[in-house]
């Protein structure tokens, strides 16, 4: 079987790389630079729980000490602190330079014998046929690759998107921001702001926005909101905004500051018409960009990542299941569509100023909350999307019971016991290619599992496990958020519930694993597959 084909080596193509390789799909990375990622301090991403989760599991590397947790956040009004948010306890962002993020997933890649990098490698030509792909690339060689897929990760301007003729329509210039990396002291450490109306700017469309997000060794990334407008930010205006700005919030005095990097970061909302063409997909910026409101667009590439992966890891072991793999466009695309129409709705009031909506009581603390949500990544503007209403989604199920967690949203990370006894986080069994069966007992994290393994309904759950249509894993947990004793979770590679069920239901347990694999059209070809 002839590789995947990833156009594309910024962090969302080698986040898919990874992930096949996972699950033993062997891929090639056309990667049209020189294999390294410039360092530039001012380009930053800020990733969010599972996305962390993510990353982390694939580079097996804990990459909070290769970027920065925020302690808190604070939310300020011309001189009025509006809202304050501390991570004492819930998941706190991540702050990390693209960079430093890039490098971990090449390193991770380098020791991945199922993945070859091929660098100066220029995309210009992709032809399909029933049984697979070939591509096309320019550079010191001309070369022709064969795929079994393709998948653009390609960005912005995707030479694969043009090539299959899929329209990109949206906006333009939604956003713009100065931004600059800089190494000070801010009156506050540890914490990321968001300063809405400096006292020190004047009213009106230029007063802005200021954002300050902290990274490690005291380098800070500060993001001035600019008015609409194509104005040249000149490096002069720079200086003085980072001057003015550090007065600001120093009471008059600057801190001494290195000035690290610079750039101007400007934000698009745009959604590709197509998701997949025949054996050849898009992911990442090739198929959407958002980012207005303080949304982070990486986020949503690597939850298509994810989401893709383990769909054509299972086409290319046991053959393409249209229905599953359409389901990758109608899932992720849905998902994105709605960030944007929320981003939509809500930039008019955001950003429109004056009028009497400034003067209607409650309407600041309101408009705080919403931008709060888009930089903690929660709400309509951040939180990562569920699938409800997937194709994937199995029908009203006699023994379906309710847990803290909806069908489709991503499961709770808990505690559970493996299959050789070991204790382990849910969420570093997914993406292994294996649907993940979790029973619920109350009190086996204090036994040994030889105790319990054959005791009680173990036996006969272990028993409708073997029998799914595909390799799952089955796995305990001692508790799970608003789940009885006895309860089954079905629990999809990339994490996201499929169903709960009170109790061992083998009958509905094949019928929510075979709809989610994408019904029955190959499903007796999968049996006892591993």
């Amino acid at each position: 079987m002839d590789p995947v084909i990833i156009v594309g080596a910024g962090p969302v193509g080698l986040t898919l790389a990874l992930a096949l390789a996972r699950q033993e799909v062997p891929c090639v990375v056309l990667d049209e630079g020189q294999g390294k990622d410039e360092p530039r301090p001012a380009r930053t991403v800020v990733l969010h729980h599972d996305t962390i989760a993510l990353t982390e599991r694939l580079t097996g590397q804990p990459l909070a000490e290769a970027g920065f947790r925020w302690a808190g956040w604070r939310s300020m009004r011309r001189r009025q602190v509006m809202r304050e948010v501390t991570f004492d306890t819930g998941p706190a962002p991540l702050h990390i330079t693209q960079h430093v993020l890039t490098g971990a997933l090449r390193a991770a890649l380098a020791d991945q014998p199922l993945v070859r990098i091929a660098t100066d490698s220029r995309l210009d030509a992709v032809e399909q046929e029933p049984s697979g792909v070939t591509a096309h690339t320019r550079g010191p060689q001309g070369t022709w690759w064969r795929g079994s897929f393709l998948v653009g990760c390609d960005g912005p301007r995707s030479t694969v998107r043009k090539l299959q003729d899929i329209r990109f329509p949206g906006r333009t210039a939604v956003e713009r921001h100065a931004v600059a990396a800089l190494r000070t002291e801010l009156p506050w450490t540890e914490e990321a702001l968001l300063h809405r109306l400096p006292p020190w700017r004047s009213s009106g469309p230029s007063a802005g926005e200021i954002t300050a997000r902290p990274l490690p060794d005291g380098v800070w990334r500060l993001d001035w909101l600019l008015p609409p407008g194509k104005d040249l930010v000149t490096p002069e205006l720079l200086v003085d905004r980072i001057r003015e700005t550090l007065s600001g919030w120093g009471g008059g005095e600057a801190p001494s500051y290195e000035l690290l990097d610079t750039g101007v970061h400007t934000v698009h909302h745009r959604l590709a018409r197509r998701w997949r063409a025949g054996r050849v997909f898009l992911a990442g910026d090739s198929a959407h960009l958002l980012g207005a409101l303080g949304t982070q667009g990486l986020d949503e590439g690597l939850r298509d990542a994810d989401n893709l992966a383990w769909k054509l890891a299972l086409a290319w072991h046991h053959g393409p299941h249209e229905a599953l793999l359409d389901s990758y466009q109608t899932e992720r695309r849905t998902t994105v569509a709605g960030r944007l129409r929320a981003a939509d709705q809500v930039l008019p009031l955001l950003r429109g100023g004056g009028g009497l909506r400034s003067y209607v009581l409650g309407a600041s603390r309101g408009h705080d909350s919403l931008l709060t949500d888009g930089h903690l990544g929660r709400g309509a503007l951040g939180a990562p999307g569920a699938y409800a209403d997937s194709p994937l989604a199995p029908p009203r199920l006699g023994g379906e019971v309710p847990v803290d967690t909806a069908p489709g949203a991503l499961v709770t990370d808990v505690r559970v016991t493996a299959e050789d006894g070991t204790f382990v986080r849910l969420r570093d069994r997914l993406g292994r290619g294996a649907l993940l069966v979790v029973l619920i007992a109350p009190g086996t994290g204090v036994w040994e599992r030889k105790h319990w393994v054959s005791a009680g309904i173990m036996p006969r759950l272990a028993a409708a496990v073997t029998a799914l249509p595909y390799r799952a894993e089955l796995l305990v947990a001692e508790h799970y958020p608003g789940a009885a004793a006895h309860t089954v979770l079905l629990v999809r590679p990339d994490g996201h519930l499929v169903t709960a069920l009170g109790g061992v239901r083998p009958a509905d347990l094949y019928e929510a694993a075979e709809t989610v694999l994408g019904g029955p059209e190959k499903a007796a070809a999968r049996v006892g597959v591993s």
